[in-house]
């Protein structure tokens, strides 16, 4: 994600409560009313709907929604906005006891399980800081089974430089599967364009990994 502190008096969970306390999800550069590029490759990975999967960073995101229309009944939902949570909860109703709710820092959580899929539009272009992206490599590693799926999305090389006023880092889907090389295998990618409710246009990046 980004460093602990924005500043001297803002952490960065205390940065995205913020966000997520004062701006509704369809007002969010984020939001898709369906995530069709992070389906798709869910669907690709040909996953069974009871493998476990993990959506990281997901927030108030409506993956989780769809996830559980399709009938995937072991999904894990962390992000480190208490906020966020809350409203997905809310939304989903009775849904959300289907869910499994982690309140965390990506580079700072544990899995007390491991997941067949993990799936990431929302946090690893926020790794700008070496040390943070190596805690994140290891989280990865550690907490795909063998053969697990890998989905990542990322700003793009043509997509914003800041996100939510944050600095981020963009990536080529050459970059992506070096990164995790060592563990995965590429088995898809290709960029989109993601249209913001504001009517801005976001490139992203997104790959899908098998782990070796």
């Amino acid at each position: 994600m980004i460093k602990s502190k924005i500043d001297d008096s803002v952490t960065k969970k205390d940065f995205w409560e913020r966000i997520y306390q004062n701006r509704s999800l369809s007002e969010s550069g984020w939001y898709q009313p369906i995530p069709e590029s992070s389906l798709h490759l869910i669907t690709a990975s040909k996953i069974s709907k009871k493998d476990r999967i993990i959506d990281v960073g997901g927030g108030d995101s409506l993956l989780v929604d769809h996830l559980l229309s399709r009938g995937y009944d072991d999904i894990t939902v962390l992000d480190i906005s208490e906020k966020a949570i809350e409203k997905a909860k809310k939304r989903l109703g009775a849904l959300a006891e289907k869910v499994t709710w982690v309140c965390s820092d990506v580079t700072d959580y544990q899995a007390n399980t491991t997941f067949d899929l993990w799936h990431d539009r929302a946090c690893l272009h926020f790794l700008t800081q070496e040390s943070d992206l190596k805690l994140y490599k290891g989280r990865v590693v550690s907490s795909i089974s063998p053969k697990g799926t890998l989905i990542l999305g990322a700003f793009s090389k043509t997509g914003p430089e800041k996100c939510s006023g944050l600095p981020i880092h963009q990536y080529d889907s050459a970059e992506m599967t070096e990164l995790f090389s060592d563990e995965f295998k590429s088995i898809e990618n290709f960029e989109t364009v993601h249209i913001t409710p504001s009517k801005a246009t976001q490139n992203y990046v997104f790959c899908r990994l098998k782990k070796k």
